[in-house]
């Protein structure tokens, strides 16, 4: 019986393997999302434990009454059913299984949590804290601008090529989750920022040496994510805003605020670049509050 159990974890293990090949090579997922694939599905074989067999969907159900138990967020546990769900998907067209257990399993109704961003005091507070005096200010300067403009995730600004930015056109080619392509446009306050960022901060940053990247620390590499976390974090502090400031929040705050000025959620889908407009369809607590006003200034019995 321990030998048939053995095989069993040890299958499961190898086209868990094969699956996270697919996404790397196939759908050419980003290495921050094969990460957290991975994360997922070992937790998910840790709770399995020596069970036979692949699980099905009672398995999968005590699974994610065992995510709520432990706490977690309907966020991330709706994330760990995506995982699931593109597991068994794989499962399925590879003919390694005839029906999909995560087919009828609900989503967590995780959408009502809004997220966080500024108002446009506190934009304005952030984006002023750098001391544009350094090359590094400078440099901190233009990224925060850049990513208030833009909504691009922090990986995505980071890996910016100094190429990637036309002043020209004032727009910004960017690759995405799947490494797919999108094209954003740039408004003029962060296009100044960069030029100012480019003129007096960039070569005094890089003394000399080559670089592909837009934004550079002084050792002349890019500017990774987690350093532009804690910078901005301590940016935070100095401009007095404490509460869980993250480059996720200017990205939000970019998209709230356009949406708050008009825009439609189809353009900032792709300026977000979200594949499905369900993913932006969290900001939809904007879009109320837009049709409130609406119906409050226009309706003859509001």
């Amino acid at each position: 019986m321990s030998g048939a159990l053995n095989r069993d974890s040890a299958r499961l293990a190898a086209q868990m393997s094969a699956f996270l090949n697919f996404c790397r090579l196939e759908k050419g997922l980003s290495a921050n999302s094969l990460d957290a694939y991975s994360a997922d599905l070992s937790r998910f074989n840790t709770f399995l434990g020596d069970a036979s067999g692949l699980p099905g969907t009672e398995d999968l159900r005590r699974y994610l009454d065992h995510l709520y138990q432990t706490g977690l967020s309907s966020r991330s546990i709706a994330r760990h059913l995506t995982t699931l769900r593109g597991f068994y998907g794989f499962l399925l067209r590879e003919g390694l299984i005839s029906t999909d257990p995560a087919e009828h399993l609900r989503t967590p109704h995780h959408w009502q949590n809004i997220p966080k961003f500024l108002n446009l005091e506190e934009i304005e507070k952030i984006i002023q804290a750098p001391d544009r005096s350094h090359p590094t200010g400078l440099r901190d300067w233009a990224m925060m601008e850049l990513l208030y403009a833009t909504g691009l995730r922090v990986s995505e600004l980071c890996h910016l090529g100094v190429g990637d930015l036309d002043p020209g056109y004032a727009v910004l080619r960017t690759m995405g989750k799947g490494k797919k392509q999108r094209l954003v446009p740039v408004g003029a306050k962060a296009m100044e920022a960069v030029a100012g960022y480019l003129r007096d901060g960039r070569g005094a940053l890089l003394k000399g040496r080559a670089s592909r990247y837009l934004f550079v620390t002084a050792r002349g590499g890019a500017l990774t994510r987690q350093g532009f976390w804690k910078l901005l974090a301590g940016y935070g502090r100095k401009a007095g805003i404490f509460r869980g400031l993250t480059p996720h929040v200017l990205r939000h705050s970019f998209a709230t605020h356009l949406l708050e000025g008009g825009a439609d959620l189809r353009s900032v889908q792709i300026m977000l670049g979200h594949a499905d407009i369900s993913t932006t369809q969290i900001y939809t607590h904007v879009m109320r509050s837009r049709l409130r006003d609406t119906v409050d200034k226009h309706h003859p019995r509001a």
